[in-house]
Order: C-alpha cells, then structure tokens, then sequence
C-alpha cells in the first residue's frame, strides 16, 4: 500500500511537471543525469590469488525548479542501485538509495525566503549483513521502507547566490518509518518494539553546495543536521553526501560518491546479536562509466 502511495505521490508530481509544458515554461530550469558504471575482475591461474567479480551501478538524478518574482520552488530526486557478484557468492547489492526533495520559498528580501521542506528517503530492496562463513546465516538490516524517513519543516532559506543556501528551521517534524514487522519488533532505527512509525519534533538545518571546482568538475555537498526537542536535545543527526563528477568527454565521466551518516537511535549490533552502540556510517563509490547529462 505505502509502495503504492509513493508510485501515485511522483506520478503526479511528474504529471504537474509535464502540464508546465503546455504553459509557459521560461520560469522553469530542469535537467537531469543517467549514469550507468560497470566494472569485472577475471582471474585464471592467477598467483597472488583473488577473486571474479562484477559489479554495476545505475544513477538517476533529475532536477526541476521553478523561479517568478517572489517564489521559488525546488525539487530534486535521485535514484541509485547497485549489485556485486563476487567469486562463489550470491549477488548483493551494493548501494541503494532513494532521496526526493521538494522546497517552496517566498521571498522575505534580496537573500532570504520563507520557506516549507519535504524531504523523504528510503531504499528499493532488502539489504542484509551476510554471513561469513557456512554455519552463520545471513541476517536482514533492511527493506523498502525499513527504514524511510520524511522530514516536514517550515522556517527560512538563505541564497546568496546559485551556489549555496543555508535552509534552518526551528520548526520540523521527522517520521522514523520501519514498514518491516520483523524489523520493527526488533526495535530497529530507533522505533519502540512493535511499533512501525516513529514521531520526533525538533530543528533542522540544510546547507547545500553546487560548484565547478575545475573545467569539467562538478561539486555537490548536501548537509542535514537534526536534533529533536526531547531529552536528547543536543545529540545531532547527521547525514552528509558528497558527489564529484568529472566529464571525460560527452558520454563518459567519472564520479566519487561519499556518505556519511550518524543516528544516535541507529544501533550497530553485530551477527552475535550483541549490541555495539552507536557508530558513524560511511560509504564510499568511485565509478567510471557511461552518464548522459540533460
């Protein structure tokens, strides 16, 4: 159902965007990029041993803003999968990413906006922290939608220029979604045993930066900062990507995707089922692959 509400959430989004077209669209700025990276390994009698492996990576990023007079109305989304093959084992995903946001800003003078946020993430399919050897099984960390995350949240956006806004909001609702009833018994990503949803009420900042460091490079950092109004004000949530694109030519680039991610209410626990607290997430991408830009 929840699936379903999403597919119905972006196909009207895309349907009002599409509607635009037959309007006059000299306020709109839209475009996007397809990126489609693929690498092997083979190994035959190789001495300093190793393994086959194949991996593949599809991204998908669109953007559509829209600027008259006073308003100003931002969306973005993007999409990636992963999978990896190595030596004898199954195929794994190896990233998996699901992030739309949408901001609407009246402008309250030259550099600053009123301003309401969306901003909802996920996954597209199960992850797992695989087991090591035969007498261990693999263990199931996630699902679509296990975990999701949607952030509300009016307050005020600050752009000085095309580059960089600073997005702070005092007043921001952020829902914990664990739409995995063995996940959400485990008490998963923060929410009660039992429970699916997550309420929390708090501030959030966003700052976000969109450069050419170099001919043909291209930088964009996003910055979430979040701590909730409750007994663990101060403890801040963070969530930090980091993308560099580098054009070799029209259809081939290479690109570094960083991630980094700390939850005070995300436990590590180890395939002993013991509980190691806390720990900063980090993901790392270094591809090379075919990308249309549009």
């Amino acid at each position: 159902m929840t699936r379903n509400l999403l597919f119905v959430f972006f196909a009207l989004l895309c349907l009002n965007l599409s509607a635009q077209e037959t309007q006059d669209t000299s306020y709109w700025k839209k475009g996007g990029m397809a990126s489609l990276s693929f690498s092997q390994t083979s190994l035959s009698n190789w001495s300093g041993g190793g393994d086959n492996a194949i991996s593949t990576n599809v991204q998908l990023n669109l953007f559509a803003n829209y600027t008259k007079a006073k308003n100003a109305w931002d969306n973005t989304l993007k999409l990636e999968y992963g999978l990896l093959k190595q030596g004898d084992e199954g195929t794994r995903k190896s990233i998996d990413k699901i992030d739309f946001v949408t901001k609407y800003g009246h402008q309250a003078s030259k550099k600053w906006y009123y301003t309401a946020l969306l901003d909802f993430k996920s996954q597209f399919a199960k992850g797992y922290n695989y087991a090591k050897s035969e007498t261990e099984s693999d263990v199931k960390v996630s699902n679509f939608m296990a975990p999701a995350y949607l952030l509300l949240s009016l307050g005020m956006d600050y752009k000085p220029n095309d580059i960089f806004s600073a997005y702070l909001s005092p007043v921001t609702g952020k829902t914990t979604i664990v739409n995995d009833t063995e996940l959400s018994d485990a008490g998963a990503f923060g929410v009660d045993p039992g429970d699916k949803v997550r309420y929390e009420f708090g501030a959030l900042t966003k700052l976000t930066l969109k450069k050419s460091i170099a001919k043909n490079v291209d930088l964009k950092s996003t910055l979430d900062l979040f701590t909730a109004y409750s007994d663990t004000f101060g403890n801040i949530d963070v969530n930090w990507d980091l993308m560099i694109n580098m054009k070799v030519n029209e259809f081939l680039t290479a690109s570094i995707n960083t991630t980094l991610v700390y939850d005070d209410d995300v436990q590590y626990v180890n395939k002993d089922g013991v509980n190691k607290g806390v720990k900063v997430q980090f993901k790392e991408i270094l591809g090379i692959g075919l990308s249309y830009k549009f």
